[in-house]
């Protein structure tokens, strides 16, 4: 198991305790909105940027991907923008999720509130070679629809 190093923001509410699993099999570990003043309305239609409270240190050769959570989704349309979105593992920023309400109804983004599921996954860097012509392949520059519906 690998692990990511955690801290918390200045004026972080630290009794909402870490990120975690809610079951064995989860893939994602919940975030939760760290508003210590109380909570944020998102008018239909709107986003903003909700704080988690938390900076993380991931592993080289690593990233997290930050992710909607579907109950939230379904039930009141609510997702996340830039999805899924990549925290790098050199930045030491705290953390933040852009909540995007598609929904019909303002959306109250409370504090402990869960709102998104971090995901922990590998990176691979490549290299970037300039050539003259690529290789042909039966698809070739088909794109958008091109193999069918």
């Amino acid at each position: 198991m690998t692990t990511i190093k955690l801290t918390w923001a200045q004026n972080a509410d630290r009794s909402l305790g870490l990120p975690r699993y809610e079951t064995p099999g989860a893939a994602g570990a919940d975030l939760c909105a760290n508003l210590p003043h109380g909570y944020v309305v998102i008018a239909s239609g709107a986003r903003t940027l909700i704080s988690t409270g938390l900076h993380m240190a991931i592993p080289d050769g690593f990233e997290v991907q930050i992710r909607p959570r579907s109950g939230l989704a379904l039930k009141h349309g609510v997702t996340l923008l830039n999805s899924p979105g990549t925290i790098d593992s050199d930045y030491r920023g705290v953390v933040g999720v852009i909540v995007h309400n598609a929904g019909f109804e303002p959306f109250e983004v409370t504090h402990g509130m869960r709102i998104a599921q971090m995901v922990m996954a590998p990176v691979l860097q490549a290299a970037f070679a300039l050539v003259e012509q690529l290789d042909d392949t039966a698809r070739g520059a088909g794109g958008f629809g091109s193999t069918g519906a």
